[in-house]
């Protein structure tokens, strides 16, 4: 999965891609590269980031979803905790909601994503974006993260939406370590059954450790990415999709002569 960022100040690349028609040159790059799947996005949901108005945010993400529905094999996934936006994007072609609330910010969501009947990704998220950095704490964080994904697995059903993946939400609401035990016991998370995603790109608890700013983490994104493919991870929300395709493409060659 790609990560086009249609936003003036992500923590990575915000900017970069800000006008439609740099966005829309960027995902065809990435899907050059090997990308499956694009993830648009047009509210930035950095530690302390501000909510966006709706209008704006489709501003930034509907000529985006627009040209690239027209792309053959394309896979769009819409980044938004707003239900109106996933609507217009999945009548413009989108295939995903990709929720960074799970179904909680908008309670008109969860209809939206089974009047199209359309895969939801659910993340795990603890408090808001422009707090969830200020001191957030566990007692016993992958209990009380499985409790959490339960939970909207339940409400999620029992509004017919049954197509989901599973983000445990690395560095959302996290502490440094937290991240890192997340990403050691992610395939704990196997036990509901439905795909799991992986969105370590480039995030601060690489940069902790090697100090590198957020463009040099693709070393530590591909370690972070590699460490969770031997555990069952099936899709990685990335910005370096290239880089991360030739790392899984000669590890699985190395699993297949072992096999062999």
């Amino acid at each position: 999965m790609g990560i086009v960022n249609t936003t003036p100040d992500s923590f990575s690349d915000g900017g970069q891609f800000h006008s439609p028609e740099r966005a829309y040159q960027h995902a065809m790059s990435l899907l050059e590269g090997g990308a499956n799947v694009i993830d648009i996005g047009g509210e930035s949901t950095r530690p302390g980031a501000s909510p966006v108005p709706l209008e704006e945010e489709w501003q930034r993400v509907g000529p985006v979803i627009q040209r690239l529905a027209k792309v053959k094999d394309c896979i769009i996934s819409i980044d938004t905790v707003k239900s109106e936006i996933a609507r217009r994007a999945l009548e413009e072609g989108a295939h995903i909601i990709n929720d960074i609330s799970a179904l909680r910010f908008d309670e008109n969501m969860v209809n939206v994503a089974h009047h199209y009947a359309v895969p939801v990704i659910l993340m795990h998220m603890q408090g808001m974006p422009q707090t969830m950095q200020k001191n957030p704490t566990y007692t016993h964080l992958m209990e009380e993260i499985i409790t959490f994904f339960q939970k909207q697995i339940d409400y999620a059903g029992g509004h017919g939406v049954t197509q989901l993946i599973i983000d445990p939400g690395i560095g959302f609401g996290k502490r440094v370590e937290d991240n890192y035990e997340l990403i050691r016991r992610i395939a704990e998370f196997r036990v509901f059954g439905y795909p799991i995603l992986l969105g370590a790109s480039r995030k601060s608890f690489i940069g902790k450790l090697s100090g590198n700013l957020p463009r040099d983490r693709i070393g530590g994104t591909i370690a972070a990415n590699l460490y969770a493919y031997q555990k069952g991870v099936q899709m990685f929300r990335v910005h370096d999709v290239k880089e991360l395709k030739e790392a899984l493409q000669v590890f699985q060659g190395i699993q297949d002569l072992k096999a062999s």
